[in-house]
């Protein structure tokens, strides 16, 4: 829930019948930076979702925002069903508005929240998709001489997977927080939270060889930007290279195109529960918020050796 609270049920609150939501966009993204500390890329994917309902909300007939009701907002989430989006996409578009209209509460737009009574659909469980350990060292293996920097794209792989990080952890990785010497790096995450991350061996080996032969080719005079991993302009490389990168190698050695830079933090999550890594040090790994995100990877392990049990097992 926001920090702020909502005005008193006493207070001589009245709200703004005609208020024009459009025109609290900036402000909630500011509120969501400012005073939630939301990520960028997660106020970027809320800003998308309200944009998407503002835009079907102009399309409908005079509604001023005192009136909307249950029924209003449930016909929005029939259209988002109707477009046959996954549940995790429609329930991620209703956090949306419901932060939103909470929003529009502790401004005093609005005197409650209706849409705080809307459920979210239900998420069946499901287990992320894991390369094996022998197919990772194939994929750390794929960039090749053909490639435009192959080093570098080697160095990234080979970090996605040491590491766990998210795309954005890494792209995002100056210089000075890559201690190769000390085998860590200080990355940061969800929430601006700091957290270390180890690089094992191969991680830095791969960094070394990329810094040595491919980054100060990329460097740029009087550049100032210190991001570790470039692009050929000489500034930060985005996330949607390094998925280019992951699903370019990936394709190589024959993975499913479903293979992304997740599959990498999927993979080192599950080697490390495999390995008999403890659930709370894997949380820290991973900068995980809530340690329930982190079981889902002791799942992933027992369906593992489930399928292991049943290949070789006499009677499996």
């Amino acid at each position: 829930m926001p920090p702020r609270k909502r005005p008193p049920a006493k207070s001589k609150f009245q709200a703004r019948k005609h208020a024009d939501p459009g025109e609290h966009l900036e402000p909630f993204l500011n509120y969501l930076e400012a005073e939630c500390g939301m990520a960028v890329n997660t106020i970027s994917a809320y800003h998308s979702d309200i944009v998407q309902f503002l835009a079907w909300y102009a399309k409908q007939e005079p509604l001023p925002l005192s009136d909307v009701d249950l029924r209003f907002l449930s016909s929005y989430l029939g259209k988002l069903n109707r477009r046959k989006l996954a549940a995790t996409t429609v329930a991620r578009h209703l956090a949306s508005i419901k932060l939103f209209f909470r929003y529009l509460v502790l401004e005093g737009v609005l005197a409650e929240s209706v849409a705080d009574l809307l459920n979210a659909p239900k998420l069946w469980k499901y287990l992320p998709k894991v390369l094996s350990p022998e197919k990772v060292n194939e994929l750390l293996m794929a960039p090749c001489r053909e490639d435009r920097y192959p080093l570098r794209d080697r160095a990234i792989l080979a970090m996605l997977y040491a590491t766990g990080c998210r795309v954005t952890e890494i792209v995002s990785l100056p210089m000075d927080a890559v201690k190769l010497d000390e085998g860590y790096a200080r990355c940061i995450g969800k929430g601006n939270k700091e957290r270390m991350v180890s690089l094992n061996p191969v991680a830095v080996a791969a960094v070394e060889a990329y810094l040595n032969h491919e980054r100060p080719a990329m460097v740029k005079r009087n550049q100032t930007d210190q991001s570790l991993f470039l692009n050929r302009g000489g500034k930060q490389l985005s996330r949607i290279m390094v998925w280019n990168i992951v699903k370019k190698n990936a394709a190589r050695i024959g993975c499913s195109k479903e293979v992304s830079p997740h599959t990498l933090r999927h993979s080192f999550a599950t080697h490390m529960m495999a390995g008999g890594a403890e659930i709370r040090a894997l949380q820290e790994l991973l900068g995980h918020a809530n340690i329930r995100t982190t079981q889902i990877y002791t799942h992933v392990e027992h369906s593992r050796l489930k399928a292991v049990h049943q290949m070789y097992h006499p009677r499996g």
